[in-house]
């Protein structure tokens, strides 16, 4: 039987782990991103909630700060990025920790966790972050294009493609990349197996210098929400001297830049429409339309 998104909430509801309910149906044990894509748009809004309680509230600000301190003990970025947003409970923390004059980006595979983060930030008065939907395996920045890229627990439910994803975040990263994931090699053999059962990512600083990449640190982060999850943070230097083309924002297929053109994002090289909606620019390459007259269209108005 065919669980549709609709069942799905239902199920979600009644508090039944989704992932798992999705991994059944698909009889595979990896995530995948309609999977992941899923389950997280279900959970939108759950995060800000838990804002709520004042010890969650207090180990954010803790964790956040913490990130920013890390970022400014290495360098003075002109501009950063949250590698899977969500709903910017750690990013808003982050950027008010950091000189305001930081350009701040983030993207998230779900567009309903992406428009909750703009009403996170817009609440704590962070109304200039440039966000938009996308995906950790195709990107939607140029290369080098930001200062300091940082993941929080989004590596984590893609166990099996770290190798993929760390390429990814590394070629847009200028300057440094760091993980915060789950602390897999650093964990009991307990929480081994409960990461391994919910498919969690493992081995990064391995899949880092396999890649060639200068791993600085790599260690237990200090702060972590649950003790059966502890967060390790992988600290990677890139150092890329090389300036990004025009632009910050890329098709996510071919890497090269987009056109803002008509209310939406428009690839040249794709000769791709991406749409917009409700503000919020949708850059996954399964978003994309074939339109090649689009630019001409809309310039002969």
């Amino acid at each position: 039987m065919v669980i549709t998104p609709r069942k799905l909430k239902e199920f979600f509801a009644q508090g039944k782990n989704i992932t798992a309910l999705l991994r059944e149906q698909h009889n595979t044990s990896l995530n995948t991103e309609e999977i992941i894509e899923l389950a997280y748009d279900l959970q939108a809004g759950s995060y800000i909630k838990g804002m709520e309680s004042a010890v969650l509230s207090e180990h954010k600000r803790e964790y956040s700060r913490e990130i920013a301190d890390i970022i400014s003990s290495l360098c003075k970025p002109d501009s950063i990025m949250e590698a899977g947003v969500g709903e910017a409970t750690t990013f808003s923390g982050v950027l008010k920790s950091l000189s305001p004059d930081i350009t701040s980006y983030g993207f998230d595979i779900s567009w309903s966790r992406v428009a909750y983060a703009r009403q996170w930030l817009y609440k704590h008065e962070l109304t200039t972050t440039h966000l938009c939907t996308g995906s950790l395996f195709e990107i939607p920045f140029m290369d080098n294009s930001i200062d300091v890229v940082y993941t929080s627990h989004s590596i984590e439910p893609n166990g099996g493609n770290e190798k993929a994803i760390i390429t990814e975040l590394y070629r847009v990263a200028k300057k440094y990349l760091i993980l915060l994931e789950p602390g897999y090699e650093l964990a009991s053999d307990e929480v081994r197996q409960r990461m391994d059962a919910h498919g969690y990512c493992k081995n990064l600083k391995e899949t880092a210098y396999s890649l060639g990449y200068n791993v600085l640190e790599h260690k237990l982060f200090p702060y972590s929400a649950n003790p059966l999850n502890p967060t390790a943070i992988t600290v990677i230097e890139k150092n890329e001297s090389n300036l990004c083309s025009a632009g910050v924002f890329a098709c996510p297929k071919y890497k090269t830049s987009l056109e803002e053109l008509g209310g939406m994002m428009f690839s040249e090289e794709g000769l791709t429409v991406y749409p917009v909606i409700d503000g919020i620019p949708c850059l996954r390459t399964e978003n994309g339309i074939i339109a090649g007259k689009y630019k001409e269209l809309i310039q002969g108005r």
